[in-house]
């Protein structure tokens, strides 16, 4: 189906569960932060009134107030509104940009690796450890901030810890904040707009199918799906090296290229709970 033309009238039993299913979870984080649903309300209507002025747009005419309220169903009166205070989305927060970046580098490129692939412990400053330093690798990216802030954020939010030698270790191998609510908040808009986006194409058939799969089992002890976590992280980790080292290359080849106005996000994901026994359905197991 590649029209994007909504349908109207009724939506199906089936499309329901499934927004209700989705909704669920972020309904619970929502609620933990006092976001109410008479809030709620307010945010969903100027998103319906963005994504249908911006997304559904008719051949050559002109987008009307009318035409939005029709396939939104919220008041002309409001549409009119709304449309005036659509705001653009916030660009992520430097540190996030610049941790991700730098982060990518360590993980990606030779000189910041061992033989395994693993990022190596950096000296702190060039005067030390030359390029296998922290103070490089952050003046490999940008020149107008400080390493030593850097390192300080970092190690702040348990990105990094500092090893017997005093060299700084990166703690996890993905830019993934144990703490900063600001970085959490960025990457959890931005993980998961993208994975719905690319399951809406791929629901819609709007372009050649994305990369989405899964294993699930449901009969399973929780240590079991402990040692199952494990793996998952390991052989997914590697997996994200291995595009990064990729993209890293390919990012550097582009630089010049007109046409590179492409971005991409590949990512993992894995999550385990109680199962829900009052759906007695059986589950498929296949990934």
């Amino acid at each position: 189906m590649n029209d994007p033309t909504p349908r109207l009238g009724a939506p199906s039993r089936i499309v329901i569960q499934a927004i209700r299913g989705v909704l669920k979870p972020l309904v619970r984080f929502m609620l933990s932060q006092g976001l109410t649903y008479t809030i709620l309300i307010d945010l969903l209507k100027a998103i319906y009134v963005e994504v249908a002025m911006n997304e559904f747009k008719l051949e050559k005419k002109r987008q009307t107030d009318s035409r939005i309220s029709l396939l939104t169903g919220v008041h002309r009166k409001d549409v009119k509104r709304l449309s005036e205070m659509i705001e653009a989305d916030a660009p992520p927060p430097e540190n996030v940009t610049l941790g991700a970046q730098l982060v990518a580098k360590w993980i990606g490129q030779p000189n910041y690796v061992d033989k395994q692939g693993r990022p190596i412990p950096l000296t702190r400053g060039a005067k030390e450890g030359g390029e296998k330093s922290f103070e490089a690798l952050v003046a490999s990216v940008s020149k107008d901030i400080r390493s030593r802030a850097i390192l300080d954020e970092w190690l702040r939010l348990g990105i990094v810890h500092m090893d017997a030698n005093d060299c700084v270790c990166l703690d996890t191998e993905a830019f993934i904040p144990k703490q900063g609510f600001e970085e959490k908040a960025y990457y959890f808009q931005h993980n998961l707009h993208d994975h719905i986006a690319a399951s809406v194409s791929n629901m819609l058939e709007l372009a050649p199918p994305f990369v989405e799969r899964s294993v699930h089992y449901d009969t399973l002890t929780k240590a079991s799906a402990a040692e199952l976590v494990s793996l998952g992280e390991a052989l997914g980790m590697q997996a994200l090296q291995t595009v990064n080292r990729r993209a890293l290359i390919l990012e550097k080849k582009d630089a010049s290229n007109q046409n590179a106005d492409q971005r991409i996000n590949f990512g993992i994901y894995f999550y385990y709970e109680k199962k829900d026994t009052s759906n007695t359905e059986p589950t498929d197991h296949k990934a």
